[in-house]
């Protein structure tokens, strides 16, 4: 067995992985798996900087993982440490750089958006069986990635939607109203025009929904009283469940969401700009159905190592 471990770093949290990777088969087995809502990419669709604030929260977080990849035994050679939209498009990326360095011995890697489909893609379908053409997504804090292929990938893409960003860029009331509502649909079905330039979105017999706004719908719409990841993963939800989750929380106020209890308290003040991405996706690919996968980018850093 190879130990490895792989850190993603993306706009709302950050998420550690520790796992062996069975030397014929190149399964990952799961050794600790933790997230931590930091909200990294707070402001940073306003100021294009990363918030002293914000980067104080990460490297908290940083530290804490550091002590749990001590106890597991990894050192930076087995660690691959991944950076996404926050630090993408931040100015002060630098900080955020050495900081992390100094707690955890390895440099982040701030990839690409196409980098971070691919990753996305080999967590997501690694252990999907059949030969169905699948179109992942991955609904992050300031970005969402497109991918379609089957066991390899065939086009990615990946565009400036997310749930943080969303949010930040167009929420000002609680629940929104219905023309800040609006917004952000316009804003998702321009990404969403941008996507098809490279992604042939309407093509894919699949559709696999990553991350945490895609499992916490799931999670809602499956009516689970805690947030259980073995029945969330691999769950299908339909489109009117998905729509009926969706109209829940856009009646709802803030206190009402924080009530329901596989909503995380870091995700209450930006489910809904999530859910709506979700939803109009579904709805622009003709998707019956959502299948929700626990494992994602995370799964694909950690492979990567080994």
């Amino acid at each position: 067995m190879t130990r490895v471990a792989g850190i993603d770093c993306g706009t709302n949290s950050i998420r550690l992985l520790v796992a062996d990777v069975h030397p014929e088969t190149g399964e990952l087995i799961e050794l600790d798996r933790r997230m931590t809502i930091v909200r990294l990419g707070q402001g940073v669709d306003r100021t294009g900087r990363l918030a002293p604030e914000a980067l104080e929260r990460t490297f908290a977080a940083c530290r804490e993982y550091a002590a749990v990849l001590a106890e597991y035994g990894v050192g930076a050679d087995r660690l691959r440490f991944v950076a996404t939209s926050a630090s993408r498009d931040a100015e002060n990326r630098a900080d955020f750089v050495n900081g992390v360095v100094g707690i955890l011995g390895v440099e982040p890697e701030v990839i690409t958006g196409d980098q971070e489909a691919a990753f996305s893609f080999t967590g997501a379908t690694g252990e999907l069986t059949g030969d169905d053409r699948r179109l992942v997504v991955d609904i992050g804090g300031g970005s969402t990635e497109f991918v379609v292929g089957n066991r390899h990938v065939e086009a990615a893409r990946s565009v400036d939607i997310g749930c943080v960003r969303l949010t930040e860029r167009h929420v000002r009331h609680d629940p929104p109203t219905a023309e800040e509502v609006a917004a952000i649909r316009a804003d998702v079905r321009a990404a969403l025009d941008l996507a098809a330039e490279t992604v042939p979105l309407g093509a894919a017999e699949t559709l696999v929904g990553l991350a945490g706004s895609v499992t916490t719908v799931a999670a809602v719409a499956l009516g689970l009283p805690e947030y259980d990841s073995t029945k969330i993963h691999h769950a299908r939800i339909s489109r009117a469940r998905v729509d009926e989750v969706l109209a829940r929380l856009l009646g709802s106020t803030h206190d009402e969401r924080a009530a329901i209890p596989v909503i995380h308290p870091g995700r209450v003040d930006v489910i809904i700009a999530g859910a709506l991405v979700l939803a109009e996706i579904m709805e622009r690919v003709g998707a019956a159905e959502v299948v929700v996968s626990e494992h994602d980018i995370l799964d694909g850093i950690a492979l990567s190592v080994a």
